[in-house]
């Protein structure tokens, strides 16, 4: 396609001139970047969000599409205590599972996972339930290996408000307490499900570029979930990520969306935003149960638990493995080889590789 790219290394800068936290945190992400992507051609394939049931047979699937990294959701409404022990789980299938998984917390984990032929896991949280009411856990959360959280989940949290509230009142004071520590230690600032006053506010607030891992443009699909133009054009400018979701209900045309309509969704984005701000973000939620989907939608603030179930995915992507098919369908639609090494993982190991190291 021959998109020009408007944010990686080795082209203009698109800061605003906001401030030096944001120089030289620029600065300090290209030192990483030549660090920790030496070597790779092409690129890593990272997929920028998940909430498979961990099986065998799941990581069986990344291997077989070679997927080099995973950002796994391991807390939705979960505290500080369930959340530890939702990482110690974790720490058993490293340990059975060690020939196809191993822990991820920096960029040059992803090299070490695919030099080894396995896929790294990287832990994230899709509410700041983890931190509780106590900004100190923001830190102790990074030191246990969470690298992403979101600022709020579909509802009002003590950090800002969520894409269903009635009213989007923005970041609480604090949530800009939080951004500021986030930033600080390299926790990932993620507004998947906030509303678009608390995304916007979250993106000038923060120091470090932000990422909404997992939503698509909402004049593609219109619902609550996905981001209007403004907030992509404001995320961009600040050289954040958006990952593109393959959860149907963010989806034109939901379960039977087909692959030639997603990719030409992502060619329209590219030709708006260039391609260095885009990747896969799939929202691939295999394996897991319905009474898991309430839980995500309903947590402990609804009496009545929602008869919701989880949506077939789209015949072109099932499993981890179907990244080959992503592959083909974006060479299809006219994307070349650099292009699609680039939304496939490489602009999403350009941007772990300035996020995840404390200031």
């Amino acid at each position: 396609m021959q998109v020009t790219p408007r944010g990686a290394a080795g082209h203009e800068n698109c800061f605003d001139g906001a401030g030096d936290a944001r120089k030289r945190l620029k600065s300090l992400a290209n030192a990483s970047v030549a660090r920790d992507l030496r070597g790779m051609d092409p690129p890593a394939r990272i997929d920028a969000l998940q909430f498979v049931k961990p099986s065998r047979s799941v990581f069986e699937a990344m291997r077989t599409g070679a997927v080099d990294a995973v950002h796994m959701t391991v807390s939705y409404h979960e505290g500080f205590r369930e959340t530890v022990a939702a990482l110690s789980e974790w720490n058993r299938l490293f340990a059975d599972h060690g020939d196809l998984i191993m822990r991820g917390t920096s960029a040059g984990d992803v090299v070490k996972a695919r030099d080894s032929g396995r896929t790294a896991i990287f832990f994230g949280a899709q509410n700041p339930a983890p931190m509780e009411d106590d900004l100190g856990l923001i830190e102790s959360l990074h030191q246990l290996g969470l690298r992403f959280m979101q600022l709020s989940y579909n509802n009002q949290s003590l950090l800002c408000s969520g894409c269903y509230e009635a009213e989007d009142t923005g970041l609480t004071n604090m949530g800009r307490e939080a951004v500021a520590e986030m930033n600080r230690v390299g926790l990932v600032i993620d507004m998947s499900h906030s509303g678009d006053r608390s995304r916007r506010e979250a993106i000038e607030a923060s120091a470090r570029p932000i990422a909404i891992t997992h939503a698509n443009p909402a004049d593609w699909h219109d619902v609550r979930r996905n981001v209007r133009p403004e907030t992509m054009r404001a995320l961009a400018a600040r050289d954040g990520m958006l990952g593109f979701s393959l959860y149907p209900l963010h989806l034109a045309g939901g379960s039977d969306c087909t692959l030639e309509a997603f990719t030409a969704m992502v060619a329209e984005t590219a030709e708006a935003l260039g391609t260095a701000f885009i990747g896969i973000g799939s929202d691939l939620c295999q394996g897991q149960p319905d009474s898991a989907l309430a839980w995500m939608r309903d947590g402990r603030w609804k009496k009545a638990r929602s008869g919701a179930a989880f949506p077939p995915q789209p015949a072109f992507f099932q499993s981890n493995a179907d990244f080959h098919t992503l592959a083909e369908g974006l060479a299809a639609r006219g994307f070349d080889v650099s292009e699609i090494a680039a939304i496939l993982g490489g602009n999403w190991h350009r941007f772990f590789a300035g996020s995840f190291e404390p200031l």
